[in-house]
């Protein structure tokens, strides 16, 4: 058993897929959007980007089912625990009614959550913040809680 504190890792599903990494601390680490560009170099890489972030004690998805299963395949392999959420929960839990009427509406929330969470853990302001990883570091902070400490 390892002495590092648990980590929680937070994609936003796609070929393009949002991740942040957060650590027990509530503290994000790192943050990116990253183009696979195919289904098959997503298959590749997969495996890699979870053990290179610790690898976590917690997986948390949104997105493609189909995509998911990739992702939970290769976190099982490596004794992560994965979730799986849907947009509505999580933005039913951090975004006002009126900021989720739509999807346009929801994704330009989360952006504006994203920068708030990275102001307030200290990392530098973005000069230009995708909207899955900002969903992704929306998904992480709606996670938090759910990381066993």
């Amino acid at each position: 058993m390892t002495n590092t504190p648990p980590t929680l890792l937070a994609v936003d599903l796609g070929l393009r897929s949002g991740i942040a990494l957060f650590d027990a601390t509530g503290t994000l680490r790192r943050y990116r959007s990253t183009n696979f560009g195919s289904r098959s170099r997503l298959k590749k890489a997969v495996y890699r980007l979870i053990r290179d972030a610790g690898p976590p004690e917690l997986l948390v998805v949104e997105g493609s089912r189909d995509l998911a299963s990739i992702w939970r395949k290769a976190a099982e392999k490596q004794g992560v625990e994965v979730i799986e959420v849907k947009p509505e929960t999580w933005r039913r839990e951090l975004l006002e009614p009126r900021r989720r009427r739509s999807g346009t509406d929801a994704k330009q929330a989360a952006q504006e959550l994203a920068c708030e969470i990275i102001d307030e853990c200290g990392g530098d302001a973005p000069t230009s913040l995708r909207h899955d990883a900002a969903e992704a570091i929306a998904i992480g902070y709606w996670a938090l809680p759910r990381l066993r400490r």
